[in-house]
């Protein structure tokens, strides 16, 4: 098993490249959109992952896969792009490639990413009123959120964006009352 640090500095040339390669073609957001859907993928399929992973499948069985996934809708910068990663052994950085591409292109659009974590999915006006709280909190011109549902937070959200934290989750507001009242 390969460290984050070792994974992130194999992975950050070729997210640099693809980035370079989008941009030159002006496919940025296009390949964008693909790069969140293979991650979606990715996380939906545990067997996908062990597959491209795994370095005693056969390169061209891989590049089947690809081809297969991506199909004809898929960008073919991207497509060519994975294949490389195919070619160079490298396929098995593709997750870490995929989001360093988007932290990459978050920078390029001036894009904060905003994980929010709450007890029950958010409307429209509650997502807005997150996407205007994170503006005001950041310099950036967009907010990308990323939502995922706890159900032990009992009500509230927790808004995560960088280093910082606002944790507005009842369950936040307990423990916060329960350390006032032990004193520690």
């Amino acid at each position: 098993m390969t460290s984050k640090i070792a994974t992130d500095e194999i992975a950050s040339p070729y997210s640099q490249a693809l980035l370079s390669l989008a941009q030159s073609k002006n496919f940025t957001e296009e390949i964008g959109a693909d790069a969140r859907s293979l991650l979606a993928l990715f996380q939906e399929n545990q067997d996908l992952q062990n597959f491209i992973a795994n370095p005693f499948i056969k390169g061209e069985n891989k590049k089947v896969l690809i081809r297969q996934i991506l199909g004809e809708s898929g960008n073919p910068y991207l497509r060519n792009f994975l294949l490389l990663l195919v070619d160079k052994r490298r396929i098995a950085f593709l997750e870490a490639v995929l989001n360093q591409y988007l932290v990459l292109l978050r920078q390029l659009n001036q894009t904060a990413l905003a994980e929010v974590i709450s007890a029950v999915p958010l409307s429209e006006a509650q997502q807005q009123a997150v996407v205007e709280k994170v503006l005001s909190i950041t310099n950036a011109r967009q907010v990308e959120l990323q939502t995922k549902i706890d159900s032990d937070l009992i009500g509230g959200v927790i808004i995560k964006v960088g280093s910082q934290v606002i944790d507005a989750s009842l369950r936040g507001q307990l423990r916060r009352l329960s350390l006032r009242l032990t004193g520690n």
